[in-house]
């Protein structure tokens, strides 16, 4: 094995130019392969706090699975009917609690009760439809990151007034209201009511942040005109990746629909997958021009080397010998490569890390980038993979060569 590497090494070194540019073809594609595995997946963390640690992992309302019978057809089920209206069924999760309870058996994670409610929002000469929600401020915080994202006053406050509000920072730019400003509340039902903003919030989407409150659950019971009302449950998973089979499981025990982030936001996780796609298709591209340069330094070696391949095989190297010793430059230019290509895409993943940029669109000012092993570890595999790839043809070729004909000078 050390005649192996000796003649590997001496072969390789021979031709430093042409090794130094196989060897930087590995480390630009090597480097640039971490650099934008660190961009894609720490733009996804980052879009997973944001936006599905803002928000519960799953969403149980009141909505049956099935939709509701028609009476006539429980009656004569041989018989089917059009065009009656189904039977009037009180809106809410029956026996909440209950439900509650019997899931906090198993699944993995907080759960807590909500009220979710339209209402018209008017002051000062003002009318905005808004979403009310209504929470229990003791619970919310195990299930969303409301607490963390307050900018005025904080859960508790809904205690210090009568029908107290938490409006969006934008809502209430949008108003003109402030902490203390009093502001009416009509719900579908007709319901009125005086609310008190004791504070506001920014969770950093403009939607939730411009047409979104929260209220306690009585208040918002009160505008549904139905006390003990209670017509979502949230969940809060511990892995929000099981969050899907979770939310497939409560539903089959319920009966009512279950939504999970990843249905809720399936668009936006398709469009992640496209760009996961791309990316590893375009990583998947450098490297291989990478590799095209290893196997032209090896191709250039077996064809100069010849005459001393053919003396090698008649002083007894085997052929899996002759190919040893090809495949190991290969793995050299390779390694050599993927080592140095790791500082470069450190490097690389620093410099995006540190600019500075502002948007419209977004509160951050830096690029979310992820430090991960596993971006190393993937990208040294496939550089030497198709560096041995890309070496294994021109030594297969260098350990068929007839030594015979070679020194007769026959070609």
């Amino acid at each position: 094995m050390k005649l192996i590497l000796t003649i590997a090494w001496t072969h390789i070194t021979r031709r430093a130019r042409q090794t130094l540019v196989a060897v930087l073809g590995v480390v630009t594609g090597v480097g640039f392969s971490i650099m934008m595995a660190a961009m894609m997946e720490g733009s996804q963390d980052d879009f997973i706090a944001t936006l599905v640690d803002a928000l519960p992992h799953i969403s149980i309302t009141d909505e049956t699975r099935e939709p509701t019978p028609q009476p006539a057809s429980l009656v004569y089920p041989a018989a089917e009917f059009h065009g009656l209206i189904p039977k009037v069924r009180r809106p809410g999760i029956k026996n909440p609690m209950a439900t509650i309870a019997s899931l906090k058996s198993w699944v993995p994670g907080a759960l807590t009760a909500s009220v979710q409610s339209k209402a018209v929002l008017r002051f000062a000469g003002r009318d905005l439809t808004i979403s009310v929600i209504g929470i229990d401020p003791r619970t919310e915080g195990n299930v969303s990151n409301l607490a963390t994202h307050m900018r005025q006053g904080t859960l508790k406050s809904l205690y210090r007034a009568s029908n107290a509000i938490l409006l969006g920072d934008r809502l209430a730019r949008k108003l003109g209201a402030r902490v203390n400003s009093n502001l009416t509340l009509v719900s579908a039902r007709g319901v009125t009511l005086t609310a008190t903003v004791v504070g506001t919030f920014h969770t950093g989407f403009r939607m939730t942040d411009e047409t979104t409150g929260y209220v306690l659950l009585r208040t918002a019971q009160t505008l549904e005109k139905q006390i003990g009302i209670i017509n979502e449950i949230r969940v809060r998973t511990a892995d929000p990746l099981n969050a899907r089979l979770i939310s497939e499981r409560i539903g089959e025990q319920t009966g009512y629909k279950s939504i999970s982030w990843q249905e809720a936001q399936e668009d936006l996780l398709s469009a992640i997958t496209l760009r996961n796609v791309l990316m590893y298709t375009i990583v998947g591209a450098i490297l291989l021009v990478a590799s095209f340069g290893t196997f032209n330094i090896v191709a250039t070696i077996t064809h100069e080397k010849t005459r001393d391949i053919a003396i090698l095989k008649s002083l007894g190297f085997r052929d899996r010998t002759i190919r040893s010793i090809f495949m190991v430059e290969a793995l050299i230019i390779g390694l050599t490569g993927a080592i140095l290509g790791w500082g470069l895409g450190y490097l690389m993943t620093r410099g995006l890390g540190s600019l500075e940029f502002k948007t419209p669109f977004s509160d951050q000012n830096h690029l979310p980038v992820l430090y991960s092993v596993k971006h190393y570890a993937l990208a040294t595999a496939v550089a030497l993979i198709s560096s041995l790839v890309a070496g294994y043809f021109p030594a297969r070729a260098a350990a068929r060569v007839n030594p015979v004909d070679i020194i007769r000078g026959a070609t």
